[in-house]
């Protein structure tokens, strides 16, 4: 087989294989896929480039086909989003059938579509949560919430519209979600930096042992408030925080958000949660946030809300949410009917075939497995982080150090033994699977994940 040198790092050989949820039957990857990814390669810009070496075909429940037989065990859900299964039967009925009826778009028009949707959302989710505002992608929602925050600073006369992000949290990619983001390297582009976007380090669970999270918490503040000089009832409007951290799972001590939250009431701020990677279930509960029994100012969504089609939303209080002039904050798919048919059917599922609590109960097992892993091989997994069905396994030697290149090696073999993982780039894999997947699938991959750290690691 020729490969092109783009290509001659992916090649991982074969390790032909059948069970009842995988199936390896050619090389990975295969010769075809390879002379079709070097044409996609030559026609499309490579910042849409780096996922496995492999053509999707179909993806159903939570299973990925490509066209040549080939079957993975998907435990990324497309990267948290699929989170009702893929090829979801009751999403795809909602979809043909307002296509079928001749109804693909309406700008911001109304439709039934919308209005049934924005209905059962407001009915089902947290009292705090009055009215809903629909985009097309997470960064929209993000941005959204950051331009809501400054408006309710603009209506208290406040004299600066101070935002405090959380280090390592990530909101997107457009400017102000990367504004928002404490990566310089990934800003740069912008050239230059919002004065008025402050950072508070995250409470990483290795760097707490011995401190209390409200302690953490409160001398962050203090230290940030003396640095800039800063009068939070004046100089500040509001929190954005991730649910969890996205790269590792990571969730912020209960305490420490409970600190932020009456902050927040103390000096007249919004608290906004970003739920891309949190929302619909994924955790074991609705919504991320509500780990921490608090209430939440704003909520942004996107990926695991519809399971399918593009489709944002941001969530608050009716004071909130109608900050933004009439007309002022539109897009032209904002609330695309097709999109609220899928949305609407995938809340629906969720909520009627129980996903949240099958994400708490097999998340139990899940964290209970991984954590045995991670005692068997104690000198590579330094952490296992997460809650329900999203887990994150962090590699660091007994020194510490960061094991970016295993963890990576690791997502590959696993490639070729029908699992899918997510591959950071960083020290640590992520771990999602669809909601509805059988404790046995589930079962199984962990036991892929098990057998790729072996043979990796020796």
């Amino acid at each position: 087989m020729k490969l092109s040198l783009p290509m001659k790092r992916f090649f991982l050989g074969s390790t032909k294989l059948k069970t009842k949820h995988r199936t390896i039957s050619t090389e990975i990857p295969n010769k075809r896929d390879i002379e079709d990814l070097e044409n996609l390669f030559s026609n499309e810009s490579q910042s849409m480039h780096g996922q496995y070496p492999m053509i999707w075909d179909k993806a159903y429940d939570c299973y990925v086909q490509d066209r040549h037989g080939n079957k993975w065990i998907d435990f990324t859900s497309t990267i948290f989003l699929t989170n009702a299964g893929h090829a979801n039967k009751q999403i795809i009925k909602a979809i043909k059938k307002t296509a079928k009826k001749s109804l693909l778009h309406s700008y911001t028009y109304a439709t039934s579509e919308r209005i049934n949707y924005l209905n059962f959302l407001i009915q089902n989710t947290p009292e705090e949560f009055e009215k809903a505002f629909l985009l097309s992608a997470g960064t929209e929602a993000t941005e959204a919430a950051l331009k809501l925050m400054r408006l309710h600073a603009q209506s208290r006369n406040k004299k600066r519209p101070g935002i405090i992000c959380i280090e390592g949290n990530y909101h997107g990619r457009t400017m102000g979600a990367q504004l928002m983001n404490s990566n310089e390297s990934q800003k740069n582009w912008i050239g230059f930096k919002d004065p008025n976007i402050h950072f508070l380090p995250f409470p990483y669970e290795w760097q707490l042992e011995g401190i209390d999270p409200r302690e953490f918490i409160q001398d962050s503040l203090n230290n940030l408030i003396a640095r800039e000089n800063l009068n939070p009832k004046e100089d500040i409007c509001g929190f954005m925080l991730e649910a969890y951290q996205g790269w590792g799972a990571c969730f912020y001590p209960k305490e420490y958000v409970q600190v932020v939250r009456e902050f927040c009431d103390e000096h007249d701020l919004l608290l906004c949660f970003d739920e891309m990677q949190a929302g619909f279930g994924r955790t074991g509960k609705l919504f991320g946030y509500q780990h921490y029994d608090v209430k939440a100012d704003i909520l942004c969504c996107g990926k695991g809300s519809s399971s399918s089609l593009p489709l944002s939303i941001v969530l608050g209080s009716k004071q909130v949410m109608d900050l933004s002039p009439k007309g002022s904050m539109s897009s032209t798919h904002s609330a695309n009917p097709i999109c609220c048919s899928a949305a609407h059917a995938n809340f629906k599922f969720i909520l009627e075939k129980e996903l949240i609590k099958n994400s708490e109960e097999l998340g139990i097992i899940l964290h209970h497995e991984l954590q045995r892993i991670q005692a068997n091989h104690s000198n590579i997994i330094s952490h296992v982080q997460g809650k329900g069905l999203v887990a994150a396994i962090i590699f660091r030697d007994s020194n510490g150090n960061n094991l970016t290149q295993l963890a990576t090696d690791i997502c590959y073999h696993s490639l070729r033994l029908g699992l899918l993982l997510v591959n950071t780039g960083r020290e640590s894999i992520k771990i999602g699977p669809p909601l509805c997947i059988s404790k046995e699938a589930l079962l199984e991959g962990i036991k892929v994940i098990e057998e790729a750290i072996i043979s990796c690691s020796q």
